[in-house]
């Protein structure tokens, strides 16, 4: 996610995560700001206020993590209507805030996979506009909270960066490849999408961290820092063969002015390269677009991809035209089509 202009959506994410232990009605002190702003204080269950969302399935029951204080959660037996559920952390986790330079607790862009009989949820704590970023795992068993297994442990920090890295320790996302074998990628701006491998326990890095996409060239990284290189929140499915790497280009946290789209590539290798529709490289700024501008929003990204019961999902967030650029739900089936992923309507 765009750490530049995050923080008018944080404002708004963290009073709707604060809603979720107060009656409707409690900030109505802050309604009007908000609303100034785009976004509505009430938890709208049939098209809720989100940001960087992921999604899992469980038990007949669909869960969405997204980007809030203690990583905002959501249920729903059928993808359509909402419910809140309680946050997964009730305070930030300690080692982020000791550790994370300028770090206040807010917890952004998790990832949910289930691997086994184990949930491993990583998530995303930084610091507005800079690289001061670490991302770290918490476990669970179960994600149904009237389970007498459910219980999240925070298994602590997985990666980190610091002022000086070219890259940032965000956004992660697991994928294994075709031996089973653990994989994070991660990344926003600086020197782009990366990936680095992961020991058996899910959390160790052993290997080398290589840049797998970028949306400008490693030149104009070292000119602007970070500010010039619109890449962010990977994520990699693998389907008939291939690896399929999803990344937003552009500028989230815009409301109406957002840019934001997703793109897409694919290799047959989860080390890449990953080439777009027309074979040109990722790692070269050439994704294929799949989803961006439209009627309905200003623009459309971070997302994720999944498949449950044979049918294809992509999941985001996109700034609703109708609603001055509010951050919304973005929900559609995928089809694939000559190997290649098409957002229906």
């Amino acid at each position: 996610m765009n750490r530049l202009f995050v923080f008018i959506f944080s404002f708004a994410l963290i009073g709707l995560s604060a809603s979720a232990q107060q009656p409707e009605g409690q900030n109505a002190g802050q309604g009007e700001q908000v609303k100034r702003r785009g976004f509505r204080p009430r938890f709208d269950a049939t098209n809720p206020d989100v940001h960087d969302p992921v999604m899992a399935y469980e038990d007949g029951k669909y869960y969405i993590f997204s980007t809030g204080m203690g990583i905002s959660v959501m249920s729903s037996s059928d993808m359509k209507t909402w419910q809140r559920e309680k946050p997964v952390f009730e305070h930030a986790p300690q080692w982020a805030l000791e550790q994370v330079e300028g770090y206040r607790g807010h917890i952004w862009a998790p990832d949910i996979q289930k691997v086994g009989d184990t949930w491993y949820l990583y998530y995303s704590c930084s610091s507005f506009g800079k690289n001061s970023s670490a991302i770290g795992l918490v476990t669970n068993k179960t994600l149904n909270p009237e389970s007498p297994l459910y219980k999240w442990e925070d298994q602590g920090m997985v990666i980190e960066s610091k002022r000086g890295f070219k890259w940032n320790a965000i956004d992660p996302n697991l994928i294994l490849d075709k031996k089973g074998n653990p994989w994070l990628t991660f990344g926003s701006f600086w020197d782009g999408i990366q990936l680095v491998p992961l020991d058996k326990d899910f959390k160790t890095p052993i290997g080398k961290v290589r840049t797998i996409a970028r949306h400008r060239g490693p030149e104009a990284v070292e000119k602007k820092a970070g500010n010039s290189n619109e890449i962010e929140a990977p994520f990699i499915v693998q389907k008939d063969g291939y690896f399929y790497l999803f990344t937003s280009t552009g500028l989230c946290c815009r409301g109406l002015r957002s840019t934001y789209r997703t793109e897409v590539g694919r290799s047959k290798k989860i080390s890449g390269p990953y080439k777009n529709r027309d074979g040109k490289k990722m790692l070269k700024g050439a994704g294929s677009l799949l989803i961006g501008r439209s009627d309905a929003y200003a623009g459309v990204g971070h997302c994720g991809v999944y498949e449950f019961d044979g049918q294809w999902y992509y999941i985001a967030h996109g700034y609703d035209t109708k609603l001055n650029g509010a951050s919304k739900l973005v929900l559609k089936k995928i089809r694939w089509v000559d190997g290649w992923p098409m957002v229906e309507d």
